[in-house]
């Protein structure tokens, strides 16, 4: 093999292995939703109420065919279907700001908000 082919070989490897660790070294967020009236976003157990901007993995337990997950902020629209529950991944990046996230059904009681800075 040439240097030049084993080179590109070698680039395109480290390449995928850092995205690969970009992505892995995202932290992880968990929303639940239901069974209950209840809706939750949590960071290693804690409930979330200020983050640092980047990139996160955000999990969705959602527990109930009546109920949604719904997160909005700076660039960030995304939701679970209210007729269905089951286990959402998203991958996000959240920029400096103000973020909610709500049951769209119930949005009156099952509401929270967190800071982006």
């Amino acid at each position: 093999m040439s240097r030049i082919r084993l080179a590109l070989v070698a680039a395109v490897a480290i390449a995928a292995l850092l995205v690969a660790q970009a992505q892995a070294a995202a932290p992880k967020l968990v929303g639940t939703v239901g069974p209950g009236f209840t809706i939750t976003l949590t960071k290693g157990g804690k409930k979330v109420t200020k983050l640092m901007h980047g990139s996160y993995v955000v999990v969705i337990n959602d527990k109930s065919p009546i109920h949604n997950f719904h997160l909005t902020g700076p660039g960030v629209n995304k939701t679970t279907s209210v007729a269905k529950s089951g286990v959402t991944t998203w991958k996000v990046t959240l920029k400096k700001g103000a973020y909610k996230y709500v049951c769209d059904p119930h949005a009156s009681a099952m509401k929270g908000a967190f800071v982006v800075s």
